[in-house]
Formats: C-alpha cells, structure tokens, sequence
C-alpha cells in the first residue's frame, strides 16, 4: 500500500512532466506536423494522456481517503484504482512504443 506522502510526490511529478515547458512546442515551429492538418499535435495528445492518468490516480487516492474516514464504499475505492490502474499501464505501453520507435530510427543508415 502506498502513503500519502509517495502518492503526493507522484502527482507532483506528473504535474511537473505534463505541465512544464517539456511538451510544448518551440515558437519557431510553425505550422508543421498536425497544425497543418487540422489534427492534434503528438506533444498535446502526449499531455492529455499524462494529464488523464494524473486525474485517475487522484481520484483513486480521494475514494481511497474517503473510505478511510467511512464516507465511501469499497467498491468505488476497487473501481477507482482500476481506472487508474489502466491510466498507467496504457501510459508506460505509449512510452515503451515510442522508445522502441526511437531505437529503430537511430539503428537506420544515413
């Protein structure tokens, strides 16, 4: 089981990820890549998923408190880690792609 002091230290890391000025695009970049197209750029979907599994793993710890102090059920407590649960696996299997992705741009001859 997690305390609270490492569940809020996660949250301030995805806030410090999603939020900064990692994701965001440089203002020389102009209308390249989705911008063009209509479509969403790869750095906002990137943070909307980061952003969405920030809000799933505090709703998972709000049901978790609530529960603790006999305010909730249990089953939302299962429900709510769940989600949060598929937030993160999903995050991580992007990650993983998007790496592997990376390898095999840089293993091609130039």
């Amino acid at each position: 089981m997690t305390t609270s002091s490492f569940a809020a230290g996660a949250y301030a890391s995805m806030q410090g990820i999603g939020g900064g000025g990692l994701l965001k695009k440089p203002a020389s970049a102009g209308l390249a890549g989705g911008a063009a197209t209509g479509m969403p750029d790869f750095s906002s979907l990137l943070g909307k998923a980061l952003d969405s599994t920030t809000q799933a793993a505090r709703a998972a710890d709000v049901q978790t408190a609530s529960v603790a102090a006999g305010r909730s059920d249990i089953v939302d407590v299962v429900t709510a880690v769940a989600e949060s649960e598929a937030a993160i696996e999903t995050l991580v299997a992007v990650r993983d792609r998007v790496i592997a992705a990376y390898e095999e741009i840089m293993r091609m001859p130039v």
